[in-house]
């Protein structure tokens, strides 16, 4: 018998009783990482969350069908590959994807059941966009395709960000496309010169960032599922994109429950290279640290609460392991 639980859900901010679409089963997607670097500290603080989460669904009596995306085409891959084909950005981003599961296993954390790579998954993304442009809510330009957010009048419900206060500049708006609004987010991006492309029936070009999501979560959990993780800086615009295009596309609530992990900072600073003040996890451990003492600092605060990280609170974690 599966125990009574509630959550915080983002959408609407209510604490809500969790009831599973399926009984005893639980649709579980989580925002994995972009394969362009190692991991670092702070996106463990949310991989462990989200560990601790289907742990306890699973200790609760669930079934759990775990999905977690690799990112493994975006801005950010390209520029640090620079790689022209996409044979090459494959060969760049499997070095990160092997690095995270290694670290992944250092910190006790559970596999998902599916961890699908966005460069296999364009012909389910490309049926999406296909789908936007027939309905009338997306709209092509130049070669590329864009999400027109006025068609949707529900946009901003998770966030609570009205369309008057939405500002460029958010990391998959600033694209150097043209576009009719400049709310409006792209689906699909031309092909630039010395870029991975993909030929396709919305043109040559690859995937937008948003649309990998909305794409792989609905193959392997269908058009509706139970719960969608990631963190704070994930709900605007990413979580928010993600429910217009699957909404408008499937016609169907897209997520029940959001649940989403605040802030680690570093000594009450906003970790950045530029303040010395970033850490992956092999800085950690190769001060002599143990990977379960950084799981029990990176537990040690609640999951919607800024997390201070210190290396005096890890001498504190590692005491209190010990005890």
């Amino acid at each position: 018998m599966a125990l009574m639980i509630r959550f915080r859900n983002t959408l609407g901010g209510a604490l809500e009783e969790f009831r599973p679409l399926r009984p005893g089963e639980v649709g579980l997607y989580t925002c994995g990482p972009t394969v362009y670097d190692y991991p670092h500290i702070g996106n463990w603080r949310a991989y462990v969350f989200e560990d601790l989460l289907k742990r306890f669904l699973l200790f609760s009596g669930y079934r759990v069908t775990h999905v977690m995306n690799l990112t493994d085409v975006d801005d950010k891959t390209i520029r640090d590959s620079k790689a022209h084909t996409v044979d090459e950005l494959k060969g760049y981003t499997e070095k990160y994807i092997a690095a995270y599961m290694a670290e992944r296993d250092l910190l006790n954390i559970l596999s998902a059941d599916h961890y699908p790579r966005a460069t296999e998954h364009v012909p389910e993304m490309v049926a999406l966009i296909r789908t936007l442009l027939g309905k009338g809510f997306a709209y092509e330009k130049d070669g590329s395709a864009y999400f027109a957010i006025d068609k949707f009048p529900a946009y901003g419900r998770l966030s609570r960000i009205s369309l008057e206060d939405r500002r460029p500049g958010g990391r998959g708006d600033a694209d150097e496309y043209g576009k009719e609004s400049v709310h409006d987010f792209a689906l699909w991006k031309a092909a630039k010169e010395n870029e991975p492309f993909w030929d396709t029936e919305v043109g040559r070009g690859r995937p937008g960032w948003h649309v990998e999501c909305s794409a792989m979560s609905k193959k392997y959990l269908g058009p509706t599922f139970d719960i969608h993780c990631g963190g704070v800086d994930n709900i605007f615009p990413h979580h928010e994109n993600e429910i217009a295009q699957s909404e408008a596309a499937n016609g169907v609530k897209f997520v029940d429950y959001w649940l989403h992990c605040h802030h680690l900072v570093v000594d009450g600073e906003k970790m950045s290279k530029s303040k010395g003040n970033f850490y992956v996890l092999g800085d950690i451990l190769a001060r002599g640290y143990d990977p379960r003492e950084v799981r029990f600092l990176l537990l040690s605060t609640h999951y919607r609460k800024m997390l201070n990280f210190t290396f005096e609170a890890l001498d504190q974690a590692r005491a209190g392991r010990n005890r």
